[in-house]
């Protein structure tokens, strides 16, 4: 279990889009939203071992990662993490998971990346909220 006590894991607990930051090859930020969920030790994600996220994760393992709270848009986390795992996923188990606990249906739509899905696990190692 995490020892994190910021006061906003609960926005990770929650069914939120988070923004992870990752170095491109030139050093410079990407970030765009991403489902993700919490098992109170690792924050995962799924992505495609094709991707610029996962290729940038998998050559710069430190992430930064923040999340909104839409009830309070002022209120946020931000967690500094590294990258502590990355698990295949070809039965697209995480993917099926997040998709349901955002509200959202695939209805049979999936996409014909299975043997390249991966689940990378990121642990937050320090934070910062407002």
């Amino acid at each position: 279990m995490s020892t994190l006590t910021c006061g906003r894991l609960d926005l990770l607990e929650r069914p939120l889009l988070v923004h992870p930051a990752t170095p491109r090859p030139d050093g410079t930020p990407q970030s765009h939203p991403m489902r993700a969920r919490w098992d109170r030790e690792l924050l995962w994600s799924t992505s495609t071992t094709g991707r610029r996220k996962y290729r940038n994760i998998t050559a710069e393992p430190p992430v930064a990662v923040s999340v909104n709270d839409p009830d309070q848009p002022s209120r946020c986390l931000e967690a500094r993490e590294i990258v502590e795992r990355i698990d295949p996923d070809p039965e697209r188990t995480l993917l099926t998971a997040l998709t349901e606990l955002h509200g959202r249906e695939l209805n049979g739509a999936w996409p014909g990346d299975a043997p390249d899905r991966a689940v990378p696990g990121v642990r937050p190692v320090r934070t910062s909220r407002r």
